[in-house]
Parts: structure tokens; sequence; C-alpha cells
């Protein structure tokens, strides 16, 4: 089957690959002009781009990512390593105050890998050029669809500047700026279903380099902390790399001056945990902001009709989440998996096809986007009233049989079943639901929770903040 996947960063490389390898021959087209770099530092040097600001944010690299990852395109697991990238064990993430430190069945699972976002790139994009099933088109500005019509429509291949072309099937790796409705809509076939929430947040952030000689934790860390007005994480990188973010709320115009690095800096400072990490590393970039975030989950299935026909999407394309949890790589890798799986299971029903790929977007994605979508609400909420005067957040009502994702992160940090239930919803291997109202866990996190939990890490006053945010 011929396919062409509209996209050329991490998503639309996976879907080449898998697919290829699955039989299929396979045009990505990119619209960037990206010419091949020699080694990771290259690539991360040009990883900047309007259209993909991501690449340059922090990313970590969570558990479903990696074993979809070691089942389908071994080699490229084994390039990552190669090119730097750190496996992290699960007992790297366990924070001091957890006294169980024991190790128990199913931690391997947990692993992360840790690594740039633009190493992960690199290492697809030599997987894909040296790929027999894959040929990879740079500077092709894809703008539009070509379809039979039909209700739904047949989509038959794309429309370039540069001419059409023809195909089986096309796949949307384009992003979360996604061009698809505009498309959809000029060959007659409805939008797809669309739900959003906001994330409420801004991303300034910056990588740095490790000096030689002792850290305060392990160079495999992530620490992610809601403080009282902003949020602030620290990320492990490859080659000896860090990744820093504040994520403040997006409404909160105090941040802004967070662009110039010396208030970025300040204000890492002003926090004791990460001002330690800043005196053993030196930055290696400027910050870089991103803003306009939203939980946005998208379907091409609407009302138990496909909106086209030969027409599929992975990646952002489907669904966004806050990227403070980083499940974007794992929602991306197991979308690829179940793309090929789905197309090698209809291949001639393509209305069976576009069917069962939404069941597994159901089943896949749709769970951890109303996590997210949920888990954002709670703390934009105390956020809000802390920050811009909003009224406080409801108080809980009654006791329910379940937990939130804010209770289990609370209790993570003294007790082992709690610690690992959080890893298994955030690495995408426990379902939300089944983790959360586990019977076992519910019981757990209420009497930690009852017996008192460490105070949050030492954070600055709001005067201390607003001195750093000043400069």
């Amino acid at each position: 089957m011929r396919v062409i996947v509209i996209g050329g960063s991490a998503a639309g490389l996976s879907a080449a690959l898998v697919l290829a390898r699955a039989g299929h021959a396979v045009t990505v087209l990119e619209r960037a002009d990206l010419a091949p770099v020699a080694d990771v530092e290259a690539a991360a040097a040009g990883a900047l781009r309007p259209t993909a600001p991501q690449i340059v944010q922090p990313h970590v690299v969570l558990a479903t990512f990696r074993e979809v990852l070691r089942e389908r395109l071994p080699d490229v697991h084994a390039g990552l390593l190669a090119a730097g990238v750190v496996e992290a064990p699960l007992a790297t993430q366990m924070p001091p105050t957890l006294g169980d430190r024991a190790p128990t069945d199913g931690d391997d699972q947990l692993s992360l890998l840790v690594t740039r976002r633009s190493t992960v790139d690199w290492v697809l994009g030599r997987a894909a050029a040296a790929e027999p099933g894959v040929e990879v088109r740079h500077g092709v500005q894809v703008t539009g669809l070509a379809a039979e019509p039909g209700d739904p429509p047949r989509i038959r291949g794309v429309r370039t500047g540069r001419g059409g072309l023809t195909t089986d099937l096309v796949v949307d790796a384009t992003g979360r700026r996604s061009p698809v409705d505009r498309w959809l809509a000029a060959v007659g076939a409805r939008a797809r279903g669309r739900t959003r929430a906001d994330c409420g947040v801004a991303y300034f952030s910056r990588h740095y380099r490790l000096r030689p000689g002792p850290l305060p934790g392990p160079a495999t860390t992530r620490v992610v902390a809601g403080l009282h007005e902003f949020t602030v994480g620290i990320w492990g990188g490859d080659d000896a790399t860090m990744q820093v973010a504040l994520a403040p709320l997006a409404a909160d115009r105090r941040f802004r001056a967070a662009r110039d690095p010396r208030v970025f800096t300040a204000v890492l400072r002003a926090v004791p945990y990460y001002a330690a990490w800043l005196d053993v590393m030196d930055p290696i970039t400027d910050v870089a902001v991103m803003g306009g975030l939203h939980n946005t989950l998208r379907r091409l299935v609407v009302d138990g009709r496909p909106v086209a026909l030969g027409l599929h999407a992975v990646g952002d394309a489907v669904c966004t989440t806050n990227p403070t949890f980083g499940r974007g790589m794992s929602m991306m890798m197991r979308g690829v998996a179940d793309l090929a799986d789905t197309v090698a299971a209809h291949p001639e029903d393509l209305h069976a096809q576009a069917l069962a790929m939404d069941r597994r977007v159901a089943a896949h994605v749709a769970p951890w986007y109303a996590d997210q979508a949920a888990t954002d609400a709670a703390r934009l909420a105390v956020l809000r009233h802390t920050v811009l005067g909003a009224p406080p957040p409801p108080p809980p009502v009654g006791v329910t049989e379940r937990v939130t994702f804010g209770q289990l992160r609370s209790a993570a940090q003294v007790d082992p079943l709690a610690f690992r239930a959080m890893w298994r919803v955030m690495g995408m291997l426990g379902r939300p639901s089944d983790v959360y109202e586990d019977p076992a866990l519910v019981a757990r996190v209420r009497d930690v929770l009852a017996a008192g939990v460490p105070p949050p890490m030492p954070q600055p006053t709001r005067a201390e903040l607003e001195a750093a945010l000043a400069g």
C-alpha cells in the first residue's frame, strides 16, 4: 500500500518507519527544508522552528514510548542510547522522602528515557533516511487533500506547491496546528470532532550543560514542582544536558519578564532546590517561550461515521496535553503502533479501518486527555485564586471511592504503592480510572494523607518572587 505522511517530525518519522516495516511504501512530506546534520549538538542548534516550538522545550520519554519503541523499532531505541540518551530506572525518580526504596517486580517497565527532543528527531531522521521503504522529501508544502466525492469523501492524495500526489492512505502528522479541518472542508467533508480544555500556562525554558563534579541529584532527575504561584521543573537530557522550565499562568503578566535570561535565572535562584542545580551547570541556549497551550482531542469519526476514508492522524494532530506531564511522545508512539495494526487488520475496508482506529483512540488516548483536563482544571483553579484573586476552588463534595491525581502525587512523596501508581498513570501503563479507583490504593492514599505528608519544597514569598521578576 502507498502511504503519504504529512509532517517529518517525530510522529511522521515514527509512522513512516513502522508502516514501511509492515510492507508499505511511505513518502514523508516535510515543509521545512531540513538539511541532514552530523550529530546531536548540530541537531539541537538547528531545532528551533516557528512551526514546531515544542521541539526546543523540555522533554522526557515516559514508559509507553520506551516500551513500544523497543517492540516496534528496536534499532531506533539502540540508536538513541548510542547517541547519548540515558535510560533512567524508576529508582532515580524516587524522592528523598520515600523511605521504602526496595525494588519491586515491574519497575523496569517504568524506566524513562532521558533526552532532548531534538535528539529523538535526529535519530529517527537517520533511521528513516536509511529505510528502504521510506522516502523523505523536505521543502514540500502540502496545501490540501485530493478526494473522490462521496459521503464520506475518499481521500486519494494531496496537493502541494509542486503539484499533486496520489496515494492509498494519507497520515496527518502535522502537529497541534493541523490544517486538516480546512482541507476536509475544501473536499466536502465534515469537520473532525474536537474537544478542548485550557492548559492555562505559558512555558519559559532553557537548556544547560552539566559541569564535571558532584551534583545535587541524579543527572537523570525529573522534578516538577507546583509552587504557590507557578510551576517549575527540571529534566535530565542526553549528552550531559539538563532542561529547566518555568510554567506560570498564561495570564500572569509578571512572568513576561522571564524572557530575559537574567530574570529567568533570578526566579530559579529564588527556589533553593533549583538554585543548587544552577551552581553545577551552564546555559547553552537562550530562553525559549511557548504559549497558546491547550489540551485538545480530535477525532476522525463523528457520531459513529468517518469524516473521510483513507485519512488517519498521529501525534499532536490527534491529541495535545499539558507538556508538564510529558505524555505527548507516549501518545504518539502508541498511536503509530495502533495505526499499523489497524491497517494490517483492515487492509481493504477503509470504513472498518476508520472505525477501528477511532476505537483505539477512545481506548489509548481519550482517557489520558480527560485525566489531564481534570488535573489542569484543579491546578488552574488554585493558581487563579492565588495569583489573580479569582474565587477559591470549591471544596471536595463528600467522600468518593477514588483519588485525584493531586492526592496521588502528594501520597507518592512517602508511600511506595502511591509512588508506583503515580508513575504508571503518568507513563500511560495504567488507565487513569483503573488507578484512581483501585480500592487498595484509595485506602492507602487516604491513610497517608490523614497521617500528613512532608511540606512542599521551600519556595519564595511573593515579595521575593516579585523582586526576582523585577530583575
